[in-house]
């Protein structure tokens, strides 16, 4: 199977220094930027962007409720015309700026609590779909892969939407697909059992679970994080396993 890489950047915010995007950006295959409302600014898009430009890495959107002070990590109880109105403003925002800058956005990923509670319940997942169908120009949709993923491509289908299934490189699986919640114990994967659910998605399509069985993934996409040293080496080490 091949994988591309994904990383969440341009989340850096006025003097507030997030993320090492010029050591992360050489290795990846797909950049999700912020835009605004969780994190990021004007200054950070446009530099990422053009970052980006530079080492060929295809660009994604990566928008989340209005969170600033929250980093996009608490859910937000907003009428679905009300989100579909934010997600495509904070949209508008990245494409319009990459447009200035010769840069094509092709997907849009959401950020934090938002990409949570789509995954959780369908009228929010709804509303993504649908603030991301109605935008000006086509733009894929990245979500997580997990055991529900014929019911999300017809969803998708609906909308006339092409979906990115993603997985993650360093959390573990609960039984159902879903992250493990970060509040238990083994929700992060130490470096070994990263590298090796990285080679076990690689050559199997899947992930062995909390509790030890094994589940099938269609994962087009890897989601890894470069927010600190250990991170970018963690990333170099699977652009290596990826490339092998």
């Amino acid at each position: 199977m091949t994988l591309k890489l994904n990383c969440d950047l341009g989340e850096s915010f006025g003097s507030w220094k997030m993320g090492l995007d010029d050591d992360v950006m050489p290795y990846l295959d797909q950049a999700n930027i912020a835009c605004g409302f969780h994190a990021g600014d004007a200054m950070v898009m446009k530099k990422t962007l053009l970052l980006a430009k530079q080492h060929n890495v295809t660009v994604g959107a990566h928008p989340s409720y209005p969170d600033l002070n929250g980093f996009g990590r608490h859910s937000m109880n907003i009428p679905a015309a009300d989100l579909i109105a934010l997600m495509q403003y904070q949209i508008a925002a990245l494409t319009g700026m990459a447009a200035n800058l010769g840069v094509t956005v092709t997907y849009v990923k959401p950020h934090g609590a938002l990409y949570n509670d789509m995954m959780a319940n369908g009228h929010i997942r709804s509303a993504v779909m649908q603030a991301i169908a109605e935008c000006h120009q086509p733009l894929a949709f990245m979500l997580q892969a997990t055991a529900q993923a014929d019911t999300h491509r017809a969803e998708a289908e609906a909308f006339g939407l092409e979906l990115i299934f993603e997985a993650f490189a360093d959390r573990c699986y609960d039984d159902n697909g879903a992250l493990l919640a970060r509040s238990k114990e083994g929700a992060v994967h130490s470096r070994e059992k990263m590298l090796a659910q990285v080679i076990q998605l690689k050559n199997d399509g899947s992930v062995t679970t909390v509790s030890g069985k094994r589940l099938q993934l269609h994962a087009e996409s890897l989601c890894v994080h470069g927010d600190n040293i250990e991170g970018v080496r963690a990333i170099q080490a699977i652009r290596a396993l990826v490339d092998a």
